[in-house]
């Protein structure tokens, strides 16, 4: 078993002299402002007039022509007061052993590039705009700034904020990554069997906090085919609550090219409706006079809606890049999409590379690295490491057996006798927890003194029906049909059923009564949405369409007698989400809430298809037991994984979690929202686990049981229909959807939602009172929302919701936030492993080894954990995606073609607990044990309900599912409509619609983030 885990981190040495460079500074010109605004607003009315400069694209065009500028952000207003940064910041900064990047002519080349598209649309046209661009030139390049030398710049020194944790100045999130980075690249080529890798720098915007590496671009066959990919190190700059050293982060990951056009489109298959990142890479400099450059650029194609073609972003680098006088082919957007192999790799002129996405389809290079070869690629990173910084220490394991399992750990039975036992444990554990929240509720008929629980079924195909109400039975543990056989029910009769004659199959068991209503889902409930094209406006016509579906499915289940004062379950068939174009009429957002609306909540199969892409027969079993059990999780069927800790944890100690639902940009009606929730998980007495969840219902403020608390939900996330405004487009024509946020507006509205964040806090842990509470809350997720939970806010063992001083927790209360692999806030990780062996991924609760200070122990607050490897990802630890090597059969052959799967380095940080408290203000007298706290949580990961460790514990997981019923809807300004309004409306045609919560999308055993570049790489934790 390992003992140790390495991480890929780094920071100053203890007592070690600071890590300084030297640089030349530009400040930005602001004399420069108002000539500028002048030639950016000619044209434009009062109304449309712009305040700020538009810099993004001259600074991002800076970092591809300069290769050793670093460009930094102009400051803009906070959302809310604070301090001051201690140390000047600058605009450019550049090594002061650098050549001068920017020499007189290409500043003056660059400048007229940039001007040029400063103005409106069409403004180059505009004689009176020519001139005004003239003058302006020519005024800027009578006043070119100089540069100024800085010496003696510390890049990881930094001061403490009150709470002891290192606070970073900004500019040294991008000086520290750079020059880190600079030094990795006078290395020599790191060295693998069949090649070695050669590195260059990437163009960093100024917000994108770090610094990136890019080998040339890699060949390997698979499937007879040709794929190409390229490493990329990411370095990153960290801190961790309550150290007082910042550390520099490693990681390493994957990007995929595309290579292969369509065999229909003869073209490669972008996005019509997103960007998509090109790479280029001259080998001559782009501007004629400056320093040769081996820096990439980066550029994005566009799909031009009038000419039906692609071209390139006319606001992004290659807009500017077109403009200058380059020698060397420019990539011609057609050709590159037909032709991107003459592209790629060596060769004359520019050369381009187009990033892979997986909306464009299945790439046979696999993503990511496996631990061994991670941490050959980090040690040979490691040379470059400046004298004064060191790696931070390996981590132990914690107080714990083994992978710190909790009591009931779901068990791995090895024989056939003891599967069948295991299997028949594990429904009648179901069957109880059934019954139980069913009593908890407090409502629902009885027969013989068992309650009765009713289940819908959806369906569209034959196949997805039968193969349902078996796996209901299984999941269940329930013998038999149902009685389908002995009622002489036949396949006419389950076609004919209808609401309020559905077909009814009935189990009773010796816990509970199981009924399962079977209707066909006909009349085009679950078929597109068609938006009405009387509506103007392409958001409003959605929204429309949604909201006819939602009322015709509510009143469609409303007529088979289902009441929204009792919560049911429905398992609905849908079409596969391709079937649906475009993409927005995808009904699942209005079935999910039209079946929210009538009392049900909803999980949902798809239709099986012969089609590769799509979900086929062959899977249907495991994908319809899948979501009958992620259904039952929704109606509070919950085993609390049971803490080992014994009398170290407070009696009765009940778990709570805050989430904040950030509502898609993509949902149906395009308008993004915030809205915080609250889950609260507490044990049963008297029972082998059973625990009571229940959401916080703000309207009330009550906390209610989670079924209930999940349909609720859908009445808070509906938006008001003013927000369809559709504004006038700049060029006068009227355009649909939200009109366009400033970045005062979003000031403005961030600064509200905090403030209603802090009043739903206040609230939530008001009602804790009495009851000892473990808040659980997740960094990368909530403290946007909440900042205290950010590092340079937090202080130990105090709370702060709003703007009222930090105070002490209250007796009953402790707050834990956990972190994961998140825009790599958690470093990369392996098992150290003996010599001669590949280094694992062992899973367990791990610590800091013991240290003393001043003759006392630690008082350490931060862990680690680590789950095992679900068993679909049995992977070797030895993966070597680089090697090529000579089989026997005498042919080339590699591992490129399968993918890494690494299980996420949680941090769990213990912001607050009594573990220091007066012994009168101590729960039963104790004080708290901060890692046994901290163990408990990484126990809340291994849940008995799920095959796979989750990626967050149990509270948050079922906090972030919440989020699956908060969508984008217009609100009735009529108010809801009645039952009895909703039964009248019974007969009237009715459409349906099919949403998916599915609990293992993403949630549970979440991988380390090993991207695939287009598209997330790693599930939503």
């Amino acid at each position: 078993m390992y003992k140790n885990i390495r991480r890929s981190a780094y920071h100053l040495a203890e007592d070690s002299t600071p890590w300084t460079e030297d640089f030349r500074v530009l400040p930005f010109p602001e004399h420069w402002r108002a000539g500028l605004l002048g030639l950016h607003n000619h044209g434009r009315g009062e109304e449309k007039r712009q305040l700020t400069l538009p810099t993004r694209r001259l600074d991002g065009v800076l970092q591809t022509l300069a290769p050793d500028v670093i460009v930094r952000p102009r400051p803009r207003p906070p959302v809310e007061p604070g301090p001051e940064p201690a140390a000047e910041d600058f605009w450019l900064y550049v090594p002061a052993s650098a050549p001068d990047p920017l020499p007189s002519r290409s500043m003056e080349q660059l400048l007229d590039a940039w001007l040029r598209t400063l103005g409106p649309k069409g403004a180059a046209q505009d004689p009176g705009f020519r001139s005004m661009l003239l003058a302006t030139s020519s005024e800027l390049k009578r006043n070119l700034p100089a540069w100024q030398p800085v010496t003696g710049v510390e890049l990881l020194t930094t001061p403490l904020t009150s709470g002891g944790t290192a606070s970073p100045e900004p500019p040294q999130f991008q000086l520290a990554t750079d020059a880190l980075a600079r030094r990795i690249l006078t290395l020599d080529a790191f060295p693998f069997e069949g090649g070695e890798l050669r590195f260059r720098a990437l163009p960093r915007g100024p917000r994108d906090q770090g610094a990136e590496l890019m080998s040339q671009p890699l060949t390997r066959t698979v499937k007879r085919k040709e794929w190409w990919f390229s490493v990329v190190l990411n370095i990153s700059l960290h801190t961790t609550p309550f150290d007082p050293r910042p550390r520099l982060h490693l990681h390493w990951g994957v990007r995929r090219w595309a290579t292969h056009p369509r065999a229909t489109t003869k073209r490669l298959n972008l996005s019509y409706r997103e960007a998509t990142t090109v790479h280029l890479r001259p080998t001559i400099p782009w501007l004629p006079g400056a320093p040769a450059t081996e820096r990439y650029a980066l550029a994005r194609l566009r799909r031009d809606r009038a000419a039906d073609t692609f071209v390139w972003s006319e606001n992004d680098t290659a807009g500017i890049l077109r403009g200058l006088a380059l020698a060397g082919n420019f990539p011609d957007p057609e050709q590159l999409l037909t032709e991107p192999v003459s592209w790629i790799g060596e060769g004359r002129g520019v050369r381009a590379a187009v990033v892979h996405s997986t909306r464009m389809g299945k790439h046979e290079i696999g993503t990511g690295f496996m631990p061994n070869q991670r941490a050959q690629l980090t040690e040979w990173a490691e040379q470059a490491l400046p004298e004064a910084v060191v790696r931070v220490p390996d981590l132990a394991r914690g107080r714990g057996k083994g992978i710190g399992a909790p009591k009931n750990r779901r068990p791995k039975p090895r024989t056939d006798e003891a599967k069948k036992a295991e299997l028949q444990r594990e429904t009648q554990a179901r069957r109880v927890a059934l019954a139980a929240q069913s009593r908890i509720a407090g409502h629902g008929p009885e027969q013989d003194g068992r309650p009765v629980v009713a289940a819908r079924l959806l369906w569209q195909s034959p196949e997805v029906r039968t193969e349902a109400v078996a796996q209901f039975a299984l999941a269940l543990g329930l013998d038999g049909d149902g009685g389908a056989a002995a009622a002489g029910i036949t396949d006419r009769d389950f076609d004919e059923a209808r609401p309020g004659a559905p077909i009814v199959l009935e189990w009773r068991t010796a816990e509970l009564t199981l009924r399962l209503r079977c209707l066909p889902l006909a009349d085009g409930l679950g078929g597109q949405l068609v938006p009405d094209p009387a509506v103007r406006g392409r958001g409003a016509a959605l929204a429309a369409a949604v909201r006819d579906r939602r009322r015709a499915l509510c009143s469609w289940l409303h007529a088979d007698g289902m009441s929204s004062s009792r919560p049911e379950l429905a398992l609905v068939e849908i079409a596969h989400r391709s079937t649906f174009r475009p993409a927005s009429t995808d009904p699942k957002f209005a079935v999910r809430l039209g079946c929210a609306d009538a009392g049900l909540l909803t999980q949902f199969v798809v239709t099986p298809s012969t089609d590769r892409q799509i979900d086929n027969v062959d899977s249907l079993g495991h994908r319809t037991h899948s979501s009958w059990l992620d259904g039952l999780r929704q109606l509070g069927v919950r085993v609390l994984p049971q803490h080992t800790l014994g009398d170290d944890l407070p009696d009765g100690l009940q778990y709570a979690a805050v989430w904040m639902v950030k509502r898609r940009k993509d949902g149906p009606t395009r308008l993004p929202k915030h809205l915080p929730v609250a889950v609260l998980v507490t044990p049963l007495p008297d029972t082998e686990g059973l625990a009571a969840v229940r959401g916080w219902d703000d309207s009330t403020g009550q906390w209610v049981p989670y079924p209930q608390f999940l349909l609720g939900l859908v009445k808070q996330a509906e938006i008001d229909p003013e927000a369809f405004a559709e504004p006038e487009s700049v060029d006068g024509g009227a355009r649909s959807g939200p009109p366009r946020v400033t970045s005062k507006q979003w000031r403005t509205n961030l600064a509200q939602q905090r403030r209603e964040t802090a009043a739903f806090l206040q609230r939530v842990l008001h009602s804790f009172r009495g009851e000892p509470t473990a808040l659980i809350t997740h960094a990368q997720n909530s403290r946007l929302h909440w900042p205290w939970l950010q590092d340079g806010r937090i202080e130990r063992d105090l709370i702060r919701t709003g703007h009222a001083p930090a105070g002490r927790l209250d007796d009953e209360l402790r707050l834990v936030r956990v972190r994961g692999c998140g825009g790599r806030e958690t470093a990369q990780w392996w098992g150290l492993a003996e010599p001669g062996k590949p280094h694992g991924q062992p899973a367990g609760f791990w610590k800091q080894s013991p240290r003393q200070q001043h003759g006392a122990p630690s008082q350490e607050r931060v862990f680690y954990s680590t789950t095992e490897r679900p068993g679909t990802h049995a992977i070797s630890p030895a993966l070597d995606r680089l090697a090529t090597r000579v089989n026997a059969a005498g042919n080339l052959t590699s591992q490129a073609g399968t993918s890494a799967w690494n299980p996420t380095l949680v941090e769990i940080a213990v912001l607050g607990c009594h573990e220091d408290d007066a012994p009168s203000a101590l729960v039963q007298g104790k004080p708290d044990d901060a890692e046994a706290l901290a163990l408990a949580v990484h126990q809340l990961r291994q849940s008995p309900d799920y095959a796979a460790a989750l990626s967050l514990p149990l509270p948050l997981h079922l906090a972030g599912l919440a989020q699956a019923y908060v969508l984008p809807m217009l609100a009735e300004h009529d108010g809801s409509p009645s039952e009895e309004a909703v039964e009248a409306a019974a007969e009237q045609n009715s459409s349906d619609l099919d949403p998916d919560l599915s609990e293992g999308a993403g949630l549970a055993a979440e991988p380390d983030a090993e991207y695939d570049d287009g598209a997330e790489s790693s599930p939503a934790s």
